[in-house]
């Protein structure tokens, strides 16, 4: 088994644990209270622009074969993930430009921010985003929301060319070889912080 296939097999059930959180079965449900949903929308935007930095950092870092992979990674972030978040703010009344961190959202960016400062430890620590809302997004579009803008959010995370992506970072995980205790270390650490993430305040 790869490490990445390993990761996957730890992580898993940390994605069954916010398959049953009230915010992921309000999104799957299509009845999530909006004030939850924009509190959300806040943070993870902000939570986005580190994580292009984090992609960024890893970059200068890379190997030749995998440097534009890094690219399309922080540019897809950057421009299709931010676009969702900024063409979803106005129904929602968020105010992504007055936002500010809060306590989940600045210590999972720190954290992948401190983690990109080796190669392949910065993969294992990011992997649990992409992977993660890949696979979500993938099994609650097997009974989508109704609710159209719920619906938008899921289909973006279960696009095949989504996880495409997350699959990359699975092989540059591969590839880069990282300590494996390590990487199983940053990676369930990270799943850690994707749980507590949605625990955000209305």
């Amino acid at each position: 088994m790869s490490l990445a296939a390993h990761l996957e097999e730890l992580g898993r059930p940390l994605v069954d644990e916010q398959l049953q959180h009230p915010t992921v079965k309000g999104i799957a449900q299509g009845n999530l209270d909006e004030a939850v949903f924009r509190s959300w929308l806040e943070q993870d935007y902000l939570f986005l622009h580190d994580y292009v930095r984090v992609f960024s950092r890893l970059a200068w870092q890379a190997p030749d074969a995998h440097l534009g992979d890094l690219v399309d990674l922080a540019h897809a972030t950057f421009h299709d993930e931010l676009d969702l978040h900024r063409s979803l703010s106005a129904s929602f009344s968020a105010d992504l430009d007055g936002a500010r961190k809060g306590p989940a959202c600045a210590a999972y960016t720190s954290f992948l921010l401190d983690s990109a400062a080796v190669y392949g430890d910065g993969l294992a620590a990011l992997y649990p985003c992409m992977w993660g809302y890949s696979t979500l997004g993938r099994i609650l579009a097997e009974n989508p929301p109704s609710e159209p803008r719920y619906r938008r959010w899921v289909d973006t995370y279960a696009d095949p060319g989504f996880a495409d992506l997350a699959a990359r970072i699975a092989q540059m995980i591969d590839e880069a070889e990282p300590d494996p205790a390590t990487a199983e270390r940053l990676f369930m650490e990270g799943m850690r912080h994707e749980v507590a993430f949605w625990s955000v305040e209305s």
